[in-house]
């Protein structure tokens, strides 16, 4: 069996350049992440996954998005549905947690999407930054928990993988790491509420790490690179037995080539790096230092590949969006006021 490259990489267009495919077939990456620069339309996003899954060779290729709902969502009307922000299904009956997830599901299933970067279960504070607070379930730990589960359970029952979102917990970070490294001085005691939740669901087929320090177990390093903050509280004290996956390595949180980055991210113990702007020479870099996945990771992506691979039911897609409209219609999708495009545009000129 030829060797998956540990990384979740992405491309420029809307279509695969020469240069993508020739990296691509010969790399064998674990999955493509899709973003807004990559969606057309629902003929062409078929046609594209078509294209990357006959570049790889590998049916069971992870296909990853951002479809939280609200601000971050990479599948936007008209030709998709409206979804809430995280925020919204907090203070909403549970029920719509479970329409949210499966209307989502029905959504990803129709196109060969497999991997969804969802639901977060970060809890909110004040200080929260407003890159992660609208997207927060709740500022209650026992209900982003129960929330959480709910919207795992349906993915999973879909046949979507979901992706935990920041685990330990990106709550109590002031600044956003698109731009900076938040750093974290509270104790190990006040965060055992941001932990909680990520505890509760330690079984989850996948989770994605929290670009930040935390001081109370690794004052060096972000948990994305700390292999004490990994191994300890990660996967020791959270328990936490799935794929973990780098947030977006090229955010500025990251200090370091996109290929020290990658290598760095990976030996602290993430099984997987993301990579988000699809540039070519990044990918290059990432591709020629490769490193590949290992035994624990291959057990790891076998479950995940076992639950991509179930069927879902569609019969009742046309009630649970009807019942879910209650919210979406009364609901303004971007409540809040940030931005993401100068984030984007700074990223973008690296």
């Amino acid at each position: 069996m030829k060797p998956i490259l540990s990384a979740i990489l992405s491309i420029q267009g809307t279509e695969l350049s020469d240069a993508e495919k020739r990296l691509f077939s010969q790399y064998n990456p674990y999955g493509i992440n899709l973003f807004g620069r990559n969606i057309k339309s629902k003929t062409q996003l078929k046609t594209l996954i078509k294209q990357i899954k006959e570049t790889v060779e590998r049916e069971d290729i992870i296909i990853a998005i951002d479809q939280e709902g609200g601000r971050v969502r990479r599948l936007i009307e008209p030709e998709f549905r409206a979804y809430v922000p995280q925020h919204i299904l907090g203070i909403e009956d549970e029920n719509y947690s479970k329409l949210h997830a499966h209307l989502i599901s029905s959504d990803l299933k129709e196109l060969g999407i497999n991997m969804n970067y969802a639901p977060v279960l970060d809890l909110s504070y004040p200080e929260t930054t407003l890159a992660i607070k609208s997207r927060c379930l709740s500022d209650n730990e026992k209900t982003v928990a129960k929330l959480g589960k709910i919207m795992v359970e349906e993915y999973l029952s879909c046949g979507i993988c979901p992706c935990l979102k920041h685990i330990p917990g990106h709550g109590k970070a002031v600044t956003d790491p698109h731009l900076g490294l938040p750093i974290v001085s509270a104790s190990h005691k006040e965060l055992e509420k941001d932990f909680f939740p990520f505890k509760e669901m330690n079984t989850a087929p996948s989770a994605m790490t929290a670009h930040l320090i935390i001081e109370a177990f690794d004052n060096k390093h972000p948990i994305t690179q700390s292999k004490k903050a990994i191994d300890e509280l990660i996967r020791g004290e959270i328990g936490f037995k799935g794929l973990l996956i780098s947030d977006a390595i090229d955010m500025h949180a990251l200090k370091g080539t996109i290929s020290e980055k990658y290598q760095q991210s990976i030996h602290a113990g993430c099984d997987v790096v993301c990579y988000a702007l699809g540039k070519e020479t990044a990918l290059q870099e990432i591709c020629e230092n490769a490193l590949y996945l290992n035994d624990s990771a291959l057990e790891r992506a076998k479950r995940i590949s076992q639950i991509t691979n179930k069927e879902m039911d569609f019969s009742k897609v046309d009630s649970y969006a009807k019942a879910y409209q209650k919210i979406s219609l009364n609901t303004e999708i971007y409540h809040d006021n940030y931005d993401a495009t100068e984030i984007l545009n700074l990223l973008n000129k690296n």
